[in-house]
């Protein structure tokens, strides 16, 4: 026996995979990084496995109406005599599979850690978190008079006693509040510690490669420090998520996430946000300018990330923003050892004091609204704006609350300093007076309407689309990813119901000039009187 095949044979599961990688490659020095990752991903880790793997002679080429998928990365992306490639990464119709750290991080905007913890630890996490998954639920919502129901459970995870309590009580989501929030388990905290370091690292790293070598607009300059954590479960091949983007309300402009799975192998896919109105012009036919919309978003095609065991996923800022993301459902899977057909995800989060619910505005129902962003609209694309999110309750009907949201560089909104001087006083002067409530609000006009939402009344002759179409078409493209953990965004829609016409009373932002510590986030003067560069 070769010295080879002896370190093979006493190579355990828990090397690391690029010592994997490099034993592969010094025996089939004729393959490629992302063909030998594959092949080993496919054999759970196995050296042994996989090399078995490769000695079988390859299958002929037949027809079949099952996926496909690809050798490598470098079998779709063609390059000229310089290196730099000539196609496109992405395929209309197909997904493409992205394995190694490098290919995610040049066309994504995310970075991956393999092996993020040490085994054991890993491990013990998933146990720990496998104890609880029994007690976890799925978030129903109402959307179009259906109550719908999230395609996987979850739970929401605090730091401490008090801030889950806080949680409960002055937090909302999905237009209600949240009855279920506990303290993070004890792994979970230590995890959380190694995970705030590892993220900080990639976003410093991230910075510094960028062509600018600088952070993003709106962008916190902050070391990113994980408060919240959402934990979801996927029981079984099935059980997946919709393509949506996480809501942005307590956690700002240009957050970051960083993502723990554990368990289960899922693919992780993404594509980008393709405007609707990019094609289209003031006279055209709006039926015309979606249909070509809808092309060149085919055209790109969709990426996919497969996440194994212990692998922290980075989602950098500009991810919610420009980017959707899924669970998507499998045929089968590799049962895991521990978790057996389980997929455990914390998604680590970080929640700014100054967007507590108490500085945000109320929509006309009473409820502190929700923060999006803009994604499909050319014009307004990249702008962000609060609305109402009442009508996602079941039983209940929204209004038609819309302002622009206003944050300055570092994503700060205009009451940020207030919100400070009130953690550092420790004091409830935060809390919003009843009287202020929708002062110095002006209805828009209906070209400030269609500005805003991109979008006008049914029966204009004009080359947008009609508003109420918009809608339907978005509720139908998120329909099975709503869920609290998740918090999909459907693009600018409003809470009005459906009919045959639809009327959208748009709110135009309003910010206010310096203030003194004593005015509310409610009260506001008219957005011409904001400093340009702290418009969104």
């Amino acid at each position: 026996m070769g010295t080879k095949e002896v370190l093979i044979s006493h190579m355990t599961t828990q090397e690391s995979t690029d010592y994997k990688l490099s034993i592969l490659l010094s025996l089939h020095p004729d393959k490629d990084e992302g063909t030998l990752l594959e092949t080993l991903l496919a054999s759970d880790g196995s050296v042994e496995h996989a090399l078995e793997s490769l000695k079988a002679p390859p299958k002929k080429k037949t027809a079949t109406t099952g996926t496909s998928y690809q050798s490598s990365l470098s079998s779709i992306t063609r390059t000229g005599k310089d290196g730099a490639a000539i196609k496109p990464l992405t395929q209309k119709g197909k997904t493409v599979h992205l394995y190694t750290p490098e290919d995610i991080e040049a066309h994504t905007p995310c970075s991956i850690i393999y092996n993020f913890l040490p085994p054991e630890e890993a491990d013990a996490l998933l146990r720990e978190i496998l104890g609880e998954t029994p007690t976890y639920r799925k978030n129903k919502f109402q959307l179009f008079d259906r109550v719908v129901s999230s395609p996987h459970t979850f739970c929401l995870y605090v730091d401490s006693w008090g801030d889950a309590e806080k949680q409960k009580t002055e937090y909302v989501y999905d237009g209600e509040k949240v009855k279920d929030v506990r303290r993070s388990l004890p792994r979970m905290r230590a995890a959380s510690h190694k995970v705030r370091e590892t993220v900080n690292q990639e976003i410093t790293r991230r910075i510094r490669s960028s062509p600018t070598g600088k952070k993003l607009h709106h962008q916190s300059p902050h070391p990113w420090t994980p408060n919240t954590a959402f934990v979801n479960c996927y029981d079984g091949p099935r059980e997946s998520v919709g393509y949506h983007s996480d809501h942005l309300t307590y956690l700002g402009p240009r957050p970051v996430i960083g993502s723990l799975s554990l368990g289960v192998a899922r693919e992780f896919r993404i594509r980008k946000i393709v405007a609707t109105d990019d094609d289209a012009s003031d006279s055209g036919d709006s039926d015309a300018a979606r249909k070509r919309a809808d092309a060149k978003a085919d055209a790109q095609g969709q990426l996919s990330i497969h996440l194994p065991h212990n692998s922290l996923l980075v989602m950098h800022a500009s991810m919610q923003e420009e980017w959707k993301h899924s669970i998507a459902p499998a045929r089968t899977i590799s049962p895991h050892p521990i978790s057996g057909n389980k997929r455990i995800n914390i998604t680590y989060r970080h929640y700014k004091a100054n967007l507590h619910p108490r500085f945000t505005p109320k929509c006309g129902c009473g409820v502190p609204t929700v923060l999006r962003c803009v994604q499909r609209q050319a014009g307004t694309r990249g702008r962000y704006m609060w609305m109402c999110y009442a009508g996602y309750v079941p039983g209940k009907e929204g209004c038609k609350f819309f302002e622009w949201a206003v944050f300055d560089e570092d994503g700060d909104p205009p009451w940020a300093e207030e919100a400070k001087e009130e953690a550092e006083k420790g004091s409830d002067a935060g809390k919003a007076h009843p009287e202020c409530k929708g002062a110095g609000y002006r209805q828009g006009s209906e070209e400030e309407k269609s500005e805003a939402l991109g979008v006008v009344d049914e029966g204009e002759e004009t080359g947008k689309r009609p508003i109420s179409a918009l809608l339907l078409e978005q509720e139908k493209q998120n329909l099975d990813a709503p869920s609290y953990n998740s918090f999909p965004i459907v693009t600018f829609v409003t809470q009005a119901k459906l009919r045959f016409r639809l009327t959208v009373t748009v709110v135009v932002a309003a910010v206010t000039a310096p203030r003194s510590r004593h005015t509310r986030s409610c009260c506001h003067t008219p957005a011409a009187n904001v400093p340009p560069r702290c418009r969104a």
